[in-house]
């Protein structure tokens, strides 16, 4: 047998008592978090849930979310997390693609009344049979959105043997982003996932004391789920939920709980770095592991935060697609700034044109990987799965260049490229290039359409503060700095920019 949810069970067996999860006051050992998705799953059987049903699971970074997601597991069904922000209608539109039975939904905030969407999305949903509340009361057994979790859970025994699955049968059904079409849903076998939490432990060795992991990244998406969740629980680490990033709390949290490993994306790490330049913000002392993912990460931000924290920032490189981690600076080789690093054990990475043609030396060309960590193919989707998948290898979208170590360097993904009067602008290396410039905070660069290019480049800029410089400034700046197809001809100076739950800036908002 192989099932994911081991991960929970064998640290609860071994070390029953230590605190697994910190929710503000909450401190929950592993035996008990262990038991309450014994109930999950006692529950779900009751319930007619079987092997390789789907349960969708929207929920923040709260308890409930571990509770549910192995609970379901431990059933043998496959979890379909959701995004906490969708809307109704997009809530139908997930549970009737994804076949889902039943759906666990967390009751939220009057700003966020997750609830009574989920409900309103149910309700106009024919094949899912079972509605669950996460009240946002601890305990609460009544909800006015439908059947509360806690009164389903009640007479529920704390003991489950857990359903028998093999490596090739769906754990999870990880939906992307849908930036070039309607979200298709990544199907991650127990193999996947188990393999890619082992690996992405046994990249960093265990502080003796026992680590205390920060989740901020949200844990419906696949880097906070894998590399965050499941490497906690698989190293029998304490794991500190914060439900929404905001990075004076992220910091009293890295304080207070001793916190000594974080993974975020790189706007985290500029929002964290502006608030300790800016407010004097206290810098944490017991971080020893710092990882960035899902977007490149600035070069600026990198040397900033070494010099602020005295730990390196380790940059690593995923898709949902790749359960996640295909890519890492690892600390068994040199680590490289401003590259993602090398293929993770059992992975293979190459460079492909548009014909899969592989292309030797430095490319650039589009990234593809093969190994343990590829999805079985898009749930119900044999054309699309099609498109990505060939002989084993899955083609990302995503350009790189590759150095004479076999270190790859993200350049941008394909959709973000810039062709200007015929010729390829890479937005990646121009915001490396602003970002050094003294006025400039934050900066993203997009392609606007212009009759006589077909496209013009644009950079959306957030200022440091107090600059004082102008459209005109920068735009001259960058003249010198770029060349001539390249350098930016409109500057728009912002507060803030667009960004998706996890903090990846949304170009195709800006574009």
């Amino acid at each position: 047998m192989l099932n994911l949810s081991i991960i929970l069970e064998d640290s609860a067996r071994r070390v029953p008592d230590r605190t697994a999860l910190v929710f503000g006051d909450l401190r929950l050992p592993y035996s008990m978090v262990d038991a309450v998705a014994n109930q999950v799953a006692n529950l779900l059987v009751a319930r007619g849930i079987g092997k390789g049903d789907k349960v969708a699971l929207l929920c923040p970074n709260v308890p409930y979310f571990p509770f549910v997601y192995f609970g379901i597991l431990k059933a043998g069904a496959t979890v379909v997390p959701l995004n906490v922000l969708l809307q109704p209608r997009e809530i139908v539109y997930h549970l009737d693609d994804s076949d889902a039975k039943a759906f666990f939904c967390f009751e939220g905030t009057p700003e966020l009344p997750m609830g009574a969407r989920g409900r309103a999305a149910f309700d106009d949903v024919d094949g899912c049979a079972d509605f669950f509340v996460l009240p946002a009361t601890p305990l609460a057994t009544e909800s006015e959105h439908g059947e509360s979790i806690w009164a389903a859970l009640d007479g529920m025994p704390g003991e489950f043997e857990t359903v028998r699955t093999g490596p090739e049968d769906v754990a999870a059904i990880l939906y992307t982003s849908g930036t070039t079409g309607r979200p298709k849903g990544a199907q991650l076998t127990h193999a996947n996932l188990l393999i890619n939490t082992m690996v992405s432990d046994e990249m960093f060795p265990t502080d003796p004391d026992g680590d205390v992991m920060l989740a901020v990244l949200p844990l419906f998406h696949s880097f906070g789920q894998i590399s965050v969740m499941s490497v906690s629980l698989r190293r029998r680490a304490t794991l500190v939920l914060l439900p929404r990033f905001e990075p004076g709390q992220a910091l009293e949290l890295m304080r207070g709980e001793k916190v000594t490993m974080f993974a975020g994306v790189p706007t985290m790490y500029w929002a964290m770095l502006s608030k300790i330049h800016a407010d004097g913000a206290e810098v944490p002392t017991t971080l020893r592991v710092a990882v960035s993912g899902a977007a490149a990460c600035p070069v600026e931000v990198l040397k900033d935060f070494e010099s602020t924290f005295g730990i390196p920032i380790l940059e690593g490189y995923g898709l949902s697609e790749t359960s996640p981690a295909a890519c890492f600076n690892q600390l068994s080789r040199p680590t490289k700034p401003g590259t993602v690093g090398f293929p993770i054990w059992g992975v293979q990475m190459r460079l492909v044109d548009r014909d899969w043609n592989t292309i030797e030396g430095e490319g650039p060309g589009e990234i593809a990987i093969r190994g343990h960590n590829i999805m079985k193919g898009y749930h119900g989707r044999p054309e699309a799965t099609a498109e990505v998948l060939r002989d084993g290898w899955f083609r990302t979208g995503d350009i790189a260049t590759r150095d004479e170590d076999g270190y790859y360097s993200i350049v941008d993904r394909t959709k973000d490229m810039i062709i200007r009067g015929g010729f390829n602008v890479y937005p990646r290396e121009l915001e490396e290039v602003l970002m050094t410039h003294p006025a400039v905070s934050l900066v993203a660069v997009v392609g606007v359409p212009h009759d006589t290019y077909g496209e013009e480049v644009k950079a959306y800029v957030i200022p440091a503060p107090g600059a004082t410089a102008t459209e005109d400034d920068l735009i001259a700046w960058s003249k010198e700095n770029l060349a001539a197809y390249k350098y930016p001809r409109i500057v728009e100076f912002r507060d803030s920019l667009p960004m998706t739950e996890t903090g990846k800036i949304l170009k195709r908002e800006l574009r």
